[in-house]
C-alpha cells in the first residue's frame, strides 16, 4: 500500500463508505453477537471499530502488515481494552500473527471479516485457505472486496499500488470460495459494473468441495 491510499483509509470518506460497507454486510449475513472474530488487515482500526460496534462482537483478534497501521489503531480503540488483540504479521499465517496471545487455531472464530484487503495479498488463495481454517463450522467470512475490474482502470493504475499478477475477477474469487469450505449461496453483490464486490459467504461442516449447507 503506497502513501495515497494509506492516508486514504484513515480519511472521513473512507470511513463513510466503511459505515455503509458494515450495514451491508449485516444485512445479508447478520451479526456475530457475543462471537470472537478476526479481522484481515486491520488498517487504523476504524473496521474493528464497527465490527465491535455495528455487529456485535465480543472480541476481535486483528491483524495487519504496516506496524504505523497498528499503532493508530492502537490509539483509535483505547475504548475497546481488553476486546481487541492486534498484531503485526501475514493474513496468510494467523497462527504466527496471533501465537502471542494464543489465537489463531483451527475452528476457533464465528467470523471473518476482510474490509478491502485480500486483493492486496499478492497469495491471495492462501488468504482464503486461512479464513476456511479458522472458521468454525458454520462461521461466518464477511467480505468487501475489490476486483481486477476496478484495479485496471487508470484511476487505480496511477494512484494505488497493487499486486500485478493472478488479480480476481468477482466471479473468479467467488469461484474459488467452494474450493475452501466456503459457502456462498447468493449472499454476494456486484456494484460499479463489477469493481466491487461484498459478501457473506458460510464455513461449511464437511470441508472444500462438499456443499452441503
Amino acid at each position: 500500500m503506497n502513501r495515497v491510499e494509506s492516508a486514504l483509509v484513515d480519511s472521513p470518506p473512507r470511513r463513510l463508505l466503511q459505515r455503509v460497507e458494515a450495514a451491508r454486510l449485516a444485512r445479508m449475513g447478520g451479526r456475530t453477537p457475543g462471537a470472537r472474530v478476526v479481522e484481515l488487515g486491520c488498517g487504523p482500526g476504524y473496521g474493528t471499530k464497527l465490527i465491535l460496534d455495528v455487529f456485535g462482537a465480543a472480541r476481535v483478534d486483528a491483524v495487519d502488515l504496516d506496524p504505523a497501521m497498528i499503532h493508530k489503531a492502537a490509539h483509535r480503540l483505547t475504548r475497546y481494552r481488553g476486546r481487541v488483540n492486534l498484531a503485526e504479521g501475514s493474513a496468510t499465517d494467523l497462527t504466527a500473527a496471533f501465537s502471542a496471545f494464543g489465537g489463531g487455531s483451527d475452528a476457533g472464530y464465528g467470523a471473518v471479516f476482510d474490509f478491502a484487503v485480500i486483493h492486496h495479498i499478492p497469495r491471495w488463495r492462501e488468504a482464503l485457505t486461512e479464513v476456511a481454517r479458522v472458521l468454525q463450522p458454520g462461521g461466518r467470512f464477511f467480505f468487501d472486496e475489490v476486483t481486477a475490474t476496478a484495479l485496471a482502470r487508470p484511476s487505480y493504475k496511477n494512484l494505488f499500488d497493487h499486486p500485478t499478477d493472478d488479480r480476481f475477477t468477482a466471479g473468479e474469487f467467488l469461484a474459488e470460495l467452494p474450493r475452501h469450505g466456503l459457502h456462498i449461496a447468493d449472499r454476494w453483490r456486484t456494484y460499479i459494473g463489477g469493481d466491487y464486490l461484498l459478501g457473506v459467504a458460510t464455513r461449511l461442516s464437511s470441508g472444500p468441495g462438499h456443499d452441503d449447507a
